[in-house]
């Protein structure tokens, strides 16, 4: 290729790499035939490192919460040569749609432990070679630097995010995995798609005041594993997204709540919310210490407004290696309705969740979800 050709073709890559927001700073070659690795392309990465690795790679792996799930939405899993001891584990239940969505992914190979404690000398014994090591939570597990330095292999660090105050963070994660993977394209659908969803949720209660919105509490959420009923999220993205009276979020809480909370028995009962919703991650737990066996025995529990009235439901898993954004977007829609039944007259809960798992993970998995956790997703919870 001429000089000037060249030149031409690689400013016209980083415009429009730039113009997508996607935090790639520079491409050597623009033309990729099938096959060849011979293109690179550098990114900014979640620990603000300059990362140079090979563009559109055959082949990866995924380490950390959630990791995978991205990789996922930019239906790219097929790239993937292994995976952590978390997709090998066989759960009596199991609320990670994008697994679900792939049940392959018990058959690969394994890499290291959970939780990103990853396995040099299993890394470079795989066959084929990863090319690229994207990794998730940082300071969880093997530091990236280090895993670098001993696989050979470039790390590309991912800041996983969240729907709420760490949302630009997440699209920021979508966006550099695509701009390595080529799913620049998939990567803004995506983020499309979930802003779309989040305006039609919060435009359905805007205009319900403060003194309007029905006060809430959900217990039982997971956090590094299950937990009991007080368990819960103060900034718990559902309410937020539906305009519900979260009596666990502080007034002055601002822009950066705290992410999870146990809260006393005692306050819980102060508050006396006037609906009750249930994570069913709970159900993971010993049967005994689930917020389930709490609600229907514990005598201060059941003195609660919300249990006398029979005003308690179950809900999808907010965090299950690391949180659901789709099971996050269909909770919402179904504490919408039940919080404001006239706001989402035209929702059907369990099919819209599915139509939000078609479009991340590519296959409709509520009934798989409901089955594996009593049929009790999306129900009033019978105490």
């Amino acid at each position: 290729m001429k000089l000037a050709e060249t030149l031409f073709t690689t400013v016209a890559v980083i415009l429009i790499l730039l113009t997508m927001g996607c935090g790639v700073q520079d491409r050597e070659d623009s033309e990729v035939s099938e096959g060849e690795l011979d293109s690179l392309v550098t990114v900014i990465d979640g620990l603000g490192r300059e990362v140079t690795v090979p563009f559109d790679p055959e082949y990866v792996i995924c380490s950390g919460p959630g990791c995978l799930r991205l990789m996922v939405y930019l239906q790219a899993q097929d790239r993937i040569v292994a995976v952590d001891d978390m997709e090998g584990r066989r759960p009596e239940f199991d609320a990670r749609p994008y697994a679900l969505a792939n049940p392959w992914f018990h058959e690969m190979p394994v890499f290291g432990e959970f939780r990103g404690h990853d396995n040099p000398e299993l890394i470079v014994a795989l066959e084929p070679q990863p090319q690229v090591i994207f990794k998730t939570y940082p300071l969880m597990g093997m530091d990236p630097l280090e895993l670098q330095d001993k696989t050979g292999i470039p790390v590309v660090v991912l800041n996983y995010g969240t729907l709420d105050s760490q949302r630009d963070e997440m699209y920021e994660s979508l966006r550099t995995m695509a701009a390595v993977m080529d799913r620049t394209e998939r990567a803004m659908d995506v983020i499309e798609f979930l802003e779309e969803t989040i305006a039609d949720l919060e435009a359905r209660t805007a205009d319900i005041p403060l003194d309007g919105r029905r006060s809430c509490y959900v217990g039982g959420i997971a956090y590094r594993g299950p937990h009991g009923f007080q368990s819960t999220e103060p900034a718990y993205p559902p309410f937020m997204f539906v305009g519900a009276g979260n009596v666990a979020l502080p007034e002055d809480a601002g822009d950066q709540p705290v992410e999870h909370a146990d809260m006393a028995k005692e306050q819980i009962l102060a508050w006396d919310p006037e609906v009750i919703f249930v994570d069913a991650s709970t159900m993971e737990t010993d049967p005994q210490a689930s917020a389930l066996y709490e609600l229907r025995t514990d005598p201060v529990y059941g003195s609660l407004s919300a249990v006398q009235s029979g005003e308690v439901y179950c809900v999808l898993p907010y965090n299950w290696y690391s949180k659901n954004f789709g099971s996050i977007l269909a909770d919402a829609y179904f504490i919408g309705k039940v919080l404001y039944p006239d706001r989402f007259t035209n929702v059907d809960p369990a099919a819209r969740a599915d139509e939000i798992y078609r479009f991340l993970v590519g296959v409709e998995v509520f009934d798989q979800l409901d089955t594996a956790f009593d049929s009790m997703i999306f129900r009033r919870i019978q105490l």
